[in-house]
């Protein structure tokens, strides 16, 4: 099986949205509710939404097993130097094969100039945490984010020193 890594462009939204569906509504039921799994895919990942994103600056990254997406990865700058993960996921039937950890380590080495990169993390996604704890992050802080609509977002912000 070959695993491969593709910088998405506007033609990818669809597979974006798509893999987005099939892993939230897989993953994440555990964490927090349907509604706001619901609530959260359609801000989020609605097609304008991620050209929004993208126009914004987000670089994806789409992961292939053979020829099927089982993955993406989203990443920004404003200073070249230090970098946020937006959106890190895999298919939940892939996980523990080491594609999130090739998936990561391929966009670290596109940005060689990285002096941090930080991202945010449900406090209760337990196995996400401890995938981030294994890549070298650390929690900087947690705090509550209202979003809309009564739902707020429990994170945990980890950051990644990154030495080359």
């Amino acid at each position: 099986m070959e695993l491969r890594f593709i910088k998405a462009t506007e033609n990818d939204i669809p597979i974006i949205t798509y893999l987005a569906d099939v892993i939230w509504k897989k993953h994440y039921p555990a964490i927090i509710t349907i509604e706001q799994i619901e609530y959260m895919l359609t801000q989020m990942y609605s097609p304008d939404a991620l050209l929004k994103q993208m126009k914004e600056g987000h670089q994806f990254t789409l992961a292939y097993l053979d020829d099927a997406p089982v993955g993406y990865i989203s990443i920004h700058t404003k200073d070249d130097k230090n970098y946020f993960i937006n959106k890190f996921y895999v298919l939940v039937n892939q996980h523990r094969q080491g594609i999130g950890s090739q998936l990561f380590h391929h966009v670290l080495n596109q940005i060689p100039q990285a002096q941090t990169i930080e991202l945010a993390v449900n406090r209760m996604n337990y196995k996400a945490v401890n995938f981030y704890f294994k890549q070298g992050f650390t929690i900087k802080n947690s705090f509550d984010l209202h979003i809309g609509q009564g739902f707020y977002m429990n994170d945990f912000l980890m950051i990644k020193t990154v030495v080359f």
